[in-house]
């Protein structure tokens, strides 16, 4: 019997490539110590990863996937392979969500299936290719109040593997209703060593669903993000490792405990949105996490994103403003008009809120709970501090919503936002002013990627008077810093 370590050595002497007796007599002939580095690490045929030397590339046996550390490039689109869980009955009436965010013959991956799609029916040239799961029949699935097809979706990461395809970094897995946004995912992505085991991710907004399933588990509707490494060794554990987790309810929980047993924590990250919430999202993307926006779910349970739009309409809104500024959207940023004695909240590429008093930031960055816990009739909390959105009108900030966006310089952007006209408006006369105000300017330069990598900071802005409230985001400094302790 081998210790690990002398399993690990004898498994890296193994070839598939050379018989034995061929490196036998190079060894003899002394031509082995030339060509050592070659020698130095054959990959063995199990679809295992293993990191021998720095003048081996890593590759998998089964996809024949490579990536080099000396032609490193950095990750994008390409290197992302999406496994989207569907059904061939519904897919029709969620398609819409997945196609808004899919770039045929730019990113890959495909929507797997309980079954093939009727054979009178043309599969939408604009909706990801689809795969049919394969067959569960065999599998133990014991929750009483569940549905068996936990156990299919539990293995998209597994069937995704196995297709072959060559050069993939990441193995991305989401819902039907999952909206991604690609190149903030990209961002996310591109700070972690796909090289090493990786499963990042968003647990749930609602306490309560995370203390039934977990704390610590990356919730599927989100999305979440397996790197190669880790994908690998899925694939020779899920299936027993499935059975073993038959009580479990859902495939995010399977999937969990898989990689539970690995040894894999849970990498979190703030901009992976289950929605695990029911009613106006709003509060909660006014006051968005520090953190890229990476996707957003369960979109049918909440009310539109924008007022007066149909849910689609309003991620195309939303979507104007985030395809000139990825990075930025709805990054929030909080300053004073000291004069006046105003506070302004930005979201930018979404809503303004307008104060008619000086509130303080910890507040501002507090969300207001517009929406209700995922089960009515549940005492249930959230996962993150909200303050209560006042029914009094005069209680509550003047709100604007994105109506245009552009470009105005080659890294600079103008966004304008419509003052939304209340049913209740307060008769204040501190409140006056402010609805004199219909629109607000929002300047700013274009947030880059490489911003995320940097120690987070919330940036700063600045009102600049004028016709229409002129507001400037830019990057905070000292003197920021202690203007806003006013």
């Amino acid at each position: 019997m081998f210790s690990r370590r002398e399993a690990v050595q004898h498994r890296c002497t193994q070839t598939q490539n050379f018989p034995f007796l061929f490196v036998a007599i190079f060894a003899v002939l002394g031509v082995v110590s030339i060509f050592s580095p070659l020698f130095y690490c054959v990959f063995p045929t199990q679809p295992h990863w293993y990191l021998c030397s720095p003048h081996c590339q890593k590759s998998d046996p089964i996809s024949g996937h490579r990536e080099t550390q000396i032609n490193y490039r950095k990750t994008n689109l390409s290197h992302i392979l999406f496994g989207i869980s569907g059904s061939a009955k519904t897919w029709n009436n969620r398609r819409h969500y997945a196609e808004l965010w899919w770039k045929p013959n730019i990113i890959r991956g495909f929507v797997w299936l309980d079954e093939k799609p009727p054979e009178n029916e043309t599969w939408p040239v604009t909706s990801p290719p689809y795969r049919v799961s394969g067959d569960t029949s065999n599998f133990t699935y014991t929750f009483k109040r569940g549905t068996r097809s936990a156990l299919r979706i539990a293995r998209i990461v597994k069937e995704s593997f196995e297709l072959g395809l060559d050069n993939v970094r990441w193995f991305v897995m989401g819902d039907d209703d999952t909206f991604f946004f690609l190149e903030n995912l990209v961002t996310v992505l591109e700070k972690y060593d796909y090289n090493e085991m990786y499963y990042i991710g968003s647990n749930s907004e609602s306490a309560g669903q995370d203390a039934i399933h977990s704390y610590s588990m990356a919730y599927g509707g989100a999305g979440f993000a397996i790197s190669y490494p880790l994908a690998a060794e899925l694939f020779t554990v899920l299936d027993g490792c499935i059975d073993r987790y038959a009580s479990f309810y859902v495939s995010d929980q399977k999937v969990h405990g898989c990689i539970s047993e690995i040894g894999v924590p849970l990498t979190k990250e703030l901009g992976f949105h289950q929605v695990d919430i029911r009613g106006d999202l709003y509060g909660l993307l006014a006051a968005h996490p520090l953190a890229p926006l990476v996707s957003l779910h369960h979109l049918n349970y909440v009310q539109s994103i924008f007022p007066n739009m149909t849910q689609i309409d309003s991620l195309k809104r939303l979507m104007s403003a985030y395809q000139v500024d990825p990075g930025r959207t709805l990054q929030q940023s909080i300053c004073y008009d000291l004069n006046r004695k105003w506070s302004i909240s930005v979201s930018w590429g979404y809503t303004v809120q307008l104060y008619p008093s000086l509130v303080t930031t910890k507040d501002l960055e507090t969300a207001f709970q517009t929406f209700q816990v995922w089960k009515r009739k549940s005492k249930e909390q959230f996962v993150f501090n909200t303050r209560p959105m006042s029914s009094d009108p005069c209680k509550k900030p003047v709100v604007y919503f994105l109506e245009s966006v552009e470009n105005i310089a080659q890294d600079r952007s103008l966004t304008r936002y419509k003052r939304f006209v209340d049913l209740l408006e307060c008769n204040g006369t501190d409140y006056a002013p402010l609805f004199a105000v219909e629109f607000i300017n929002v300047s700013a330069s274009t947030l880059s990627p490489e911003t995320w990598k940097m120690a987070p900071r919330r940036q700063c802005c600045e009102v600049v008077n004028g016709s229409d409230l002129q507001v400037n985001i830019r990057g905070c400094n000292l003197q920021s810093a202690i203007q806003l302790r006013v």
